[in-house]
């Protein structure tokens, strides 16, 4: 009698779990952009089991037992939106220069989820973190466990420079502080200290290489065009990077520290400010993707007519420099450039990325093909093209909507207004907020 009684509650907690695990979520989508076509869809269901997408259906799917619906029908729903060039930990701000002596590194990590949770709160499920102190990858890992709610994170951890170049991070320092550092904080001088920075990314389990292929703006350094790696070295931080399974963002600004990352074998460009015929070209020729970010360049140059708000270097600089991006972004998209979405969220604020669409569609690409920078194109630059960018069954759960159809109005875009990533919704849908 017990034995019958404990194997019928041994049936029962089978059945019980196997209702749970059957248990699907239903976005009841009144349009739907599902990332791979042009025109957008009416009256959808996508139907969500654990974190992924198990069917997109035609008309309002009926929930079976135990299911749940997310009404939807009053907006527009597409895949999670990506970013694929922020900053998680920092954001701009007048005491920026003297946070860099003031603040330790937990203080930089306990600002990072605050960024963090804003940029997945703004509809961007997936980001590429280009540049920090190592922090980005202890962010990620916190996100990947379940601790901190953020964005999926693909971070190059520390980006790598030449001595004095734009990611040397003993930029402005005096000069008793300033020391030598090598390839272990991202610093060389040679193609051989360039492959021991890349193992050292690895070692630090970064996900990507970024390099600074020319001067920048916001470094505390005189040039923000010049070249600073020669062919040489960044051929042999890319030939490394391959062997370990990295891809490898160049930023650069000056045309000729472009067409040697392009040369190189660099996966992508970021800001480009300075593209000539040549540097549009070689993009088509090797398929290295663009990232223009256009949101910081406005955002630098509108902060530097605000006395005192950047370092007497900087300002010169971020005039100069800034205006241009989106100018640049036009000339590459008319050229036929394959561009992804990216802002350089943390020289802006971040949660404010969606600003980039806007820029984007002035300088002339159609609101469709700027959403599809942002989705698929962006899954495709990080590898995850089969698992991401597009509403489809067997890719992940990620998915965004907003109250109006961007199409039409690319500002709704501001203000999205549901968010789920990975299966988990963390913004309205009436499941969590």
């Amino acid at each position: 009698m017990i034995k019958r009684l404990l194997f019928s509650g041994w049936l029962a907690f089978l059945f019980s779990a196997a209702s749970v695990s059957a248990q699907q979520t239903l976005l009841h989508c009144g349009t739907l952009i599902d990332g791979r076509q042009n025109a957008p869809l009416s009256q959808m269901t996508v139907v969500v089991s654990g974190n992924k997408i198990v069917r997109v259906d035609k008309g309002y799917t009926a929930p079976g037992s135990g299911d749940r619906v997310v009404d939807l029908k009053n907006k527009t729903v597409m895949p999670g939106l990506m970013d694929m060039h922020v900053h998680l930990e920092s954001e701009t701000s007048k005491d920026g220069t003297l946070k860099r002596f003031t603040l330790n590194p937990p203080d930089v990590a306990f600002e990072s989820t605050r960024y963090a949770r804003n940029t997945l709160m703004a509809g961007f499920t997936t980001v590429r973190d280009l540049g920090g102190s190592g922090v980005n990858i202890s962010l990620r890992n916190a996100i990947n466990r379940g601790m901190v709610v953020g964005p999926r994170v693909f971070t190059c951890g520390k980006s790598i420079a030449t001595t004095g170049g734009h990611a040397d991070p003993t930029n402005g320092y005096r000069k008793d502080m300033q020391g030598d550092p090598g390839p272990a904080e991202g610093v060389i001088n040679s193609a051989e200290e360039g492959r021991k920075a890349v193992r050292q990314r690895y070692k630090e389990g970064s996900d990507l290489i970024k390099i600074t292929a020319t001067g920048g703006v916001l470094s505390l350094a005189k040039d923000g065009s010049g070249p600073q790696f020669t062919e040489e070295e960044i051929k042999a931080i890319v030939d490394m990077a391959k062997d370990y399974g990295f891809k490898v963002a160049a930023h650069a600004h000056g045309a000729e520290g472009m067409k040697r990352a392009i040369r190189a074998g660099v996966t992508s460009i970021e800001h480009g400010t300075y593209l000539d015929d040549e540097a549009i070209a070689l993009f088509k020729k090797y398929g290295t993707f663009y990232v223009p970010t256009i949101l910081a360049g406005r955002t630098v140059a509108d902060s530097a007519k605000i006395p005192g708000y950047y370092a007497a270097i900087v300002t010169p600089k971020a005039l100069a420099v800034g205006p241009l991006i989106q100018n640049t972004f036009a000339r590459a998209y008319k050229g036929g450039v394959k561009i992804a979405f990216g802002t350089d969220s943390g020289v802006s604020v971040h949660g404010r990325n969606a600003l980039e669409f806007e820029f984007m569609t002035e300088g002339g690409m159609p609101p469709m093909a700027a959403i599809q920078s942002a989705t698929l194109v962006a899954a495709e630059l990080v590898g995850m093209k089969e698992q991401l960018g597009s509403v489809e069954a067997g890719k992940l759960a990620d998915l965004v909507a907003t109250d109006e159809n961007p199409l039409q109005n690319i500002k709704t875009l501001r203000n999205v207004t549901f968010v789920m990533k990975d299966g988990v919704v963390y913004k309205g849908g009436g499941l969590g907020e």
